[in-house]
């Protein structure tokens, strides 16, 4: 019966974890011993445990080992920033050759340096043209649809204002219609008849809206002075 898969994690019994560590440390130098012998291999393990204590091998000495392990880092971040270096020159020759030919394609669609060009180039060429000519006029179209939807909007609020305005002028009228028959009515039983009042100065329907338009613009001057006539007319 084979043993059950240990959980990975820390041990929580002091006692126990001594024990596991003493055991495992023990285990990683022999497969480090075995590793140096058995492969040729420059081999350095150093180990701190819980308590600080320091455990440590190597198959010919620490010092060359570390020494050995601090070149080859600083050889690896050289060759690191060399190849990045390369990265970069490749791409900005990418980017120069992607301008390049941007700059190309542009004088072409401008009708420039196209001696060289065969005939299915020229195919292309058109066919781009005719593709962009395309989504030019369906732009213009939507951008004039769009204003004369926006026209027909303002159109529509200055017929509803227009309609409203006249309808306020209907009703003044109407209330100058009122203010005359009222008038008139005031001189009927005052002995006046219509024609007195043609004859004292209201010759026309005009001039009787015109004192009424006075007496809407001013009420209390107007009335007084409305008074006045009316009284001044009873005494002819």
């Amino acid at each position: 019966m084979g043993r059950g898969k240990i959980v990975i994690e820390r041990i929580d019994n002091s006692t126990s974890r001594q024990v596991t560590f003493s055991k495992r440390r023990k285990g990683l130098l022999k497969k480090s011993k075995e590793l140096a012998i058995l492969c040729d291999a420059e081999v350095g393990v150093i180990i701190f445990s819980s308590t600080s204590k320091l455990y440590e091998y190597s198959n010919s000495s620490m010092k060359s080992v570390i020494e050995r392990y601090n070149k080859a880092k600083q050889e690896q971040h050289h060759l690191n920033s060399e190849s990045e270096l390369k990265f970069w020159r490749q791409e900005a020759e990418i980017t120069r050759q992607q301008l390049q030919d941007l700059h190309e394609s542009y004088r072409q669609l401008m009708g420039q340096k196209l001696s060289g060009l065969n005939i299915e180039e020229l195919q292309t060429l058109e066919e781009q043209l005719e593709m962009s000519l395309q989504g030019v006029r369906m732009n213009k179209e939507q951008i004039l649809t769009n204003e004369i939807q926006e026209l027909n909007h303002k159109g529509n609020i200055i017929q509803q204002e227009n309609m409203e305005l006249c309808e306020k002028v209907n009703l003044i009228r109407q209330e100058n219609t009122d203010l005359y028959k009222k008038l008139y009515s005031i001189g009927s039983v005052n002995g006046i008849s219509g024609n007195s009042l043609i004859q004292n100065g209201f010759s026309s329907r005009e001039d009787a809206q015109e004192l009424i338009h006075l007496r809407l613009s001013h009420p209390e001057k107007h009335r007084n002075q409305a008074i006045g006539a009316t009284t001044a007319l009873g005494r002819l």
